[in-house]
């Protein structure tokens, strides 16, 4: 039995590492292929080094470009590694261009394709990671769910019932192994922080970063959020250059109370995170981490395919509107930001251990 795993993004390498650990400790032949999507060392290097991911296999080093140039040299570079390895299968995690790339590219040479993280939905076409998602999961012969939400969404889309299965969250299993590790980070030193007193910002998402108008709200939140708490940026490239681009470098660095850092490697990002009183995202992962971690959360997006970090978890979902941010910043901070939800069943560090069962069962 030999499987192709890919990944390529910062987002895949918190989902390959426990599957990566799995299929060792279960005997299943693997190697790794970094499709090279993120490459930057603080976006790829030091998540393989903190997460102890086996040093890839085949690295692709594709880089930079548009979603149809980046998806087209994947599958143009990837084709001759599956040609050469011959596996049995080729394993996929969440929705960048790489998973869609990688798996299209191996179903086409006759390889069945295994999804992690399958079954997820916005319903906004408008997002480049649900077209990926609903392509990868059409042409998937395993698909492993990480909530019943997905389950729900591959039968409403014709998917066999055999191919369905509902492992649990990859994402939490790594959380789970490094927050232990995580405690020893001294992230709240070197910032000046104490414990429960700021809020983390993530932003990425091109709806929230691509647009000057866009900004100048990103910008109006920040101002209001401060009033509450001490803001913690750690700022994504392609917020960085948004900023930069559109000219309100200078804007954004003048809002009082706010802390803005490069992008940080897991171990401090998961410390900051715990350390959180509240945190303000347009992440997907992030809605799942801080629902385990049972830490306020208030998403910055119209819609989330994740909807049981809402109903069960404790995600907001606002959009990017400064005054009701404000306003739920406001109830929480009431509330001495104290969260109202729970972690999920089989979010419980176990997933990669009940996908690496399935995959030798089905397999042989």
């Amino acid at each position: 039995m030999k499987i192709l795993c890919v990944c390529g993004a910062r987002p895949n390498f918190m989902k390959i590492a426990p599957i990566a650990e799995a299929f060792s400790n279960s005997g299943i032949q693997y190697s790794i292929v970094h499709t090279g999507q993120h490459y930057s060392p603080e976006m790829s290097r030091d998540f393989f080094e903190q997460l102890e991911i086996p040093k890839p296999d085949v690295n692709l080093e594709v880089g930079s470009g548009s979603h149809a140039q980046q998806t087209a040299e994947i599958m143009k570079r990837f084709e001759p590694v599956v040609i050469e390895k011959s596996p049995d299968a080729v394993l996929v995690v969440g929705d960048v261009n790489s998973t869609i790339a990688c798996g299209l590219t191996g179903v086409k040479l006759g390889i069945r394709l295994i999804h992690v993280e399958a079954g997820l939905r916005s319903c906004d076409k408008a997002m480049p990671e649900e077209i990926n998602r609903i392509l990868t999961d059409s042409i998937s012969d395993m698909l492993f769910v990480s909530e019943p939400s997905g389950i729900e969404n591959l039968r409403r889309e014709g998917r066999p019932e055999e191919s369905l299965f509902l492992a649990g969250n990859v994402m939490i299993d790594t959380l789970r192994r490094r927050l232990s590790i995580a405690e020893e980070s001294d992230i709240l030193n070197r910032l000046g922080l104490r414990e429960r007193q700021f809020i983390t910002l993530t932003l990425h998402r091109p709806e929230n970063v691509d647009s000057r108008d866009q900004l100048l709200r990103v910008l109006d939140l920040i101002e209001r959020a401060a009033k509450i708490s001490t803001i913690v940026f750690p700022i994504h490239p392609r917020a960085g250059k948004a900023f930069k681009k559109a000219g309100l470098e200078g804007k954004l660095s003048e809002i009082s109370n706010v802390i803005i850092t490069p992008p940080l490697g897991y171990i401090d990002f998961l410390k900051l995170l715990t350390s959180s009183a509240c945190v303000l995202t347009d992440s997907g992962g992030v809605q799942e981490e801080t629902t385990a971690l049972e830490i306020p959360c208030i998403t910055l997006r119209k819609n989330t395919e994740r909807p049981i970090t809402i109903s069960e978890g404790t995600n907001i979902l606002t959009g990017l509107n400064p005054e009701r941010v404000g306003g739920e910043l406001q109830r929480l901070s009431g509330n001495n930001f104290k969260a109202a939800g729970k972690c999920p069943k089989l979010w419980d560090g176990k997933a990669a251990e009940r996908i690496a069962e399935q995959v030798r069962k089905t397999l042989a």
